[in-house]
């Protein structure tokens, strides 16, 4: 394999990576930041095995916010809900009963994988209702935790390096092309007929 084409083969392999790269950090941030701010909400990684099957740890989960869970929120719909109100602790269950009574009304809870219900818990205690998961992805954000920088950093500087790569391409080619002292002259490829001898011979005469 000449050099041309060695360099060739490997700028392939570098654009395909790139590229596969370049795809995945669009989609993640699509489906993890971009979709969920515009359904007014956010994602949330899931840490426990409550939700199995629907939900298992290390999914993320994007969830929208309610304005008025009393009569946006019905039973199936999964909810990430405050167990205490005014506590930061947030718990994502589906609704498996709505009660509707003269003091209001309330919502019990359970995980799909658990064998008894939540306490009731009330509207205000409703943050967001999930909409869809994504599977794994938290995994990566958790074991990733302080070093996300780093991580961006290096998709980054991977990027910039595929853009030099690009852009360093044109020069070399033009390098490759132009001759060398070792570049053998043209010679001549077509074979002289006998009518161009013959004349050939005459003017040697001639002379």
């Amino acid at each position: 394999m000449t050099a041309r084409r060695h360099d060739s083969a490997l700028s392939g392999v570098l654009s395909v990576l790139m590229w596969a790269v370049l795809l995945v950090v669009v989609a993640a941030v699509a489906v993890l930041v971009v979709v969920p701010k515009a359904l007014g909400g956010t994602t949330l990684t899931v840490l426990t095995g409550s939700m199995e099957p629907t939900f298992s740890p290390g999914d993320v989960v994007a969830v929208r916010t309610v304005s008025d869970p009393a009569t946006e929120v019905h039973v199936g719909d999964v909810v990430t809900f405050q167990p205490v109100s005014g506590d930061p602790t947030l718990v994502t269950h589906r609704v498996v009963a709505k009660r509707i009574s003269a003091a209001g009304t309330t919502f019990v809870t359970r995980g799909d994988a658990n064998g008894a219900d939540d306490d009731p818990i009330e509207p205000a205690q409703i943050q967001a209702v999930a909409v869809y998961s994504v599977p794994w992805v938290g995994h990566v954000s958790l074991w990733l935790g302080e070093r996300k920088g780093l991580a961006v950093a290096l998709v980054a500087a991977a990027l910039l390096g595929y853009a030099a790569v690009m852009i360093l391409r044109p020069e070399r080619r033009t390098r490759d092309d132009e001759p060398t002292a070792d570049t053998p002259a043209d010679v001549p490829t077509e074979v002289p007929t006998d009518d161009e001898r013959a004349r050939a011979r005459e003017v040697e005469g001639a002379r």
